[in-house]
């Protein structure tokens, strides 16, 4: 019998818990979260919100990161909209933020679950009660598996799923499980790699074999497939999507041949999952494509960074930034990170310094883009593109290269986007999401 990709499944959105959420706005602000002003220092976050601060006048201190609530909500809706057109589902990479006050926007937005990377994010997820994570991860540490059995036989309605990509891997989580007595089977994905990529099986042959011995266990159910393109391929080049789309098509294939030989017999869903922030259009367009299987297929894209976007990285990769395939009405991601630093030293000319380094800011895909000064009178306003440009960091301070008969003073502040959020979120415990000057909310990450 043949399904399309969402015909007789049953999809259910994601949830957290609210009495923890709630929690967030009653922690105290002090010393731990840097930027913060003195001012409301042993004031709870709820508090110091019902003052309605100023970006500008409350007493924030630099550097300083923001967020754009403008530009999230942007993104959210963007993305939830094109997701619904596209037929897939979203389970939105959480090691991006690791933020459930993000997630729990992401799931207004209609996430059908959240993707983490390892036992720690795991960890996090639940101490805020989500419902359904997806690890996109080999979950193999005795102790870590001891533990999730533990949470699917505590709370019946928690949804976990993770990957394998070896018979050895297969052994190791059976005996862990039977070990700490699970009394719910724990579903399991088979992930397929390729040459020179991250994890997963490296061949069709080794996935079936791994897929056998995952069926044969007490402890473990076969759920699907899954995998990360993106390893395979890291550019914009006809070579790249081509690259892409063949190691999607294996996905296809080795989902229809796992089906094929019986082995997710007895499930009403098949989950193929793959998607990061670069490729999700040749993903949802690979995974919606008419499935040979008994059962019905969800397709679930992991995509994490379109929610804050980037100037840099997803900027130039997104596909909603370039030509891209199931083309829509969607407009652009907007970015919505920016980072405050102020000039604090003119010491030659060409040159200045502003506070901020690499303890502050993403550096590992593309430095910081100067985009706008504000003054200290407050007059803000935009920087000419490419005439001021970072150079370099270090750990604290930011080399800005300034152009000749610039008028740029020492305590002025800049305003820089950001590449890459994966690497700027670790770096800041408490995050204002502003509205303009005004400070909506102040979001609370855990790395």
């Amino acid at each position: 019998m043949q399904y399309s990709h969402h015909l007789g499944a049953t999809v259910r959105t994601a949830s957290l818990d609210q009495h923890a959420l709630r929690g967030l706005r009653a922690e105290r602000i002090d010393w731990r979260f840097k930027g913060m002003p003195s001012a409301a220092f042993g004031t709870t976050v709820a508090e110091f919100l019902q003052q309605q601060p100023g970006l500008t006048d409350a007493g924030f201190i630099g550097p300083l990161l923001v967020l754009d609530d403008a530009a999230l909500e942007h993104n959210l809706r963007t993305m939830a909209d094109w997701c619904t057109r596209a037929g897939v589902q979203l389970a939105p990479h959480g090691k991006t933020t690791m933020a459930p006050q993000l997630f729990q926007r992401q799931i207004e937005h209609g996430a059908w679950g959240i993707t983490a990377a390892n036992a720690a994010q795991l960890r996090v997820y639940r101490a805020f009660g989500v419902s359904r994570v997806l690890l996109a991860n080999q979950l193999l540490d005795p102790h870590a598996l001891a533990w999730a059995a533990a949470e699917l036989d505590r709370d019946p309605g928690f949804e976990l799923c993770c990957f394998v990509d070896s018979t050895a891997g297969v052994r190791l989580m059976t005996e862990a499980l039977t070990a700490a007595g699970a009394g719910r089977q724990l579903p399991v994905l088979v992930e397929l790699g390729g040459a020179h990529g991250r994890t997963g099986a490296r061949s069709t042959g080794d996935a079936m074999a791994v897929a056998a011995a995952v069926a044969d266990s007490p402890v473990l159910d076969l759920a699907g497939v899954g995998g990360y393109e993106a390893a395979m391929a890291h550019g914009l080049t006809e070579q790249d999507t081509s690259t892409v789309d063949d190691y999607l098509a294996g996905l296809r294939d080795l989902a229809e041949r796992i089906d094929g030989a019986g082995l997710f017999t007895g499930r009403e869903e098949i989950i193929a999952t793959c998607g990061g922030s670069s490729y999700f259009d040749q993903v949802a367009e690979a995974l919606t494509a008419e499935w040979h299987t008994a059962s019905p297929v969800v397709p679930v894209i992991r995509s994490g960074a379109y929610l804050t976007h980037d100037d840099g990285l997803y900027r130039r990769m997104s596909p909603f930034g370039r030509p891209h395939r199931l083309a829509g009405e969607e407009q652009p991601f907007r970015p919505a990170l920016r980072i405050w630093a102020q000039v604090t030293s003119q010491p030659e000319p060409g040159l200045a310094l502003l506070t901020m380094g690499r303890r502050d800011v993403s550096f590992d895909q593309h430095l910081p883009e100067p985009q706008v000064r504000r003054r200290p009178d407050g007059g803000i306003e935009p920087l000419a593109p490419g005439a001021y440009r970072v150079t370099s960091l270090a750990d604290q301070h930011a080399f800005l290269a300034t152009p000749p008969g610039t008028d740029l003073q020492v305590g002025d502040w800049i305003g820089c986007g950001l590449s890459h959020p994966c690497t700027v979120f670790d770096k800041w415990p408490l995050i204002p999401v502003v509205d303009g000057d005004r400070v909506t909310d102040l979001v609370r990450t855990f790395f």
